[in-house]
């Protein structure tokens, strides 16, 4: 196996189980080019938070969070013009080269990581979907992009899978969240409940922190249907793998819902034999979608978020009006 791509297969395996057996039920090629984008992602992920694959580092890096990622950044561009000598920057410059990803998307996720260095506040719903959209839709549209989708409306549904997926790490990790000093639930809807923005990790304010994270679990629904009706239009094989990973990860924001207040006792963690059957039915469903759905139907994105130079109109309640 191509050095490269081997070195990619074994982030997603270390880095996201979920994610690893979806790629599984992609086709060969957009498996390859999935878990080479994969690995570009994870990377700069773990150089912002300081970790490796999620985890602490033994010892902290003497840089700046801001240094790292304008280091970032310089080695994203290089990636993008076909000069990078670091392996996971190679493979992003195979991957944009190959399916021409546009350079602003890749830089799109690092400015979501930015939010994070500059501790960005999310007042409202609308903020942190800008966030989800930052550090998740937009690798939605570029997996969709590797798989051959150029159609705005199509790119715009796999936004819609990016961002349930991130509000579902958000609704997940949110007492971890907080006790690292990271809030992504919109403090609007926090003050409605009564919870002080520094109380969301105490556990007399569990229930309130409960009801207004299953409130954003409602949002995440809504995305999670939109993505549906984007598989329709992706080759079949990579619509089952697809399929499948939308269904592991809406299976988590199912389990924290189902756990109530006890949802951050433990981590939820979707079980070995669970998350097979969840991506056997997720990727049923895709299938089942592709074949008998309308094709070119959708029912409209009335009320989802939608970047506003990807979207027209940009006010959020009519975002894809002109698909009626």
């Amino acid at each position: 196996m191509d050095p490269i791509i081997a070195l990619s297969h074994e982030l997603i395996e270390k880095g996201s189980k979920s994610f690893a057996m979806a790629a599984k039920l992609l086709p060969r090629d957009a498996r390859y080019d999935s878990m080479m984008l994969y690995a570009w992602c994870r990377h700069c992920d773990d150089v912002i938070d300081d970790q490796i694959l999620g985890f602490n580092r033994e010892t902290g890096s003497e840089k700046s969070p801001q240094e790292r990622l304008e280091g970032l950044r310089r080695d994203t561009a290089a990636a993008l013009a076909g000069t990078a000598t670091e392996p996971v920057f190679v493979a992003l410059g195979r991957v944009a080269h190959k399916h021409h990803i546009p350079e602003r998307h890749p830089m799109e996720l690092l400015r979501g990581f930015e939010m994070d260095v500059n501790e960005r506040v999310y007042e409202t719903l609308e903020d942190t979907l800008d966030y989800c959209y930052h550090v998740a839709g937009v690798v939605g549209v570029m997996m969709a992009m590797i798989m051959g989708v150029r159609e705005r409306p199509t790119l715009n549904r796999a936004s819609d899978l990016g961002i349930a997926f991130q509000l579902t790490n958000i609704c997940r990790d949110v007492v971890e969240d907080a006790k690292a000093g990271r809030l992504y639930l919109p403090r609007q809807w926090l003050r409605e409940a009564g919870v002080p923005e520094d109380k969301v990790a105490d556990p007399q304010y569990r229930r309130q922190v409960y009801e207004v994270t299953k409130r954003l679990l409602c949002e995440a629904d809504q995305y999670y249907r939109s993505a549906m009706f984007g598989m329709q239009r992706l080759p079949l094989g990579a619509a089952v793998g697809i399929g499948a990973a939308r269904r592991v990860y809406r299976d988590i924001g199912r389990l924290v819902a189902n756990r109530g207040e006890s949802a951050w006792d433990g981590r939820a963690i979707v079980g070995p034999m669970r998350k097979l059957a969840a991506a056997l039915s997720g990727a049923t469903a895709a299938v089942r979608a592709h074949t008998t759905l309308r094709i070119g139907y959708a029912p409209p994105r009335d009320g989802l978020w939608t970047v506003p130079e990807l979207g027209k109109p940009t006010r959020r309640n009519r975002p894809f009006a002109f698909l009626r």
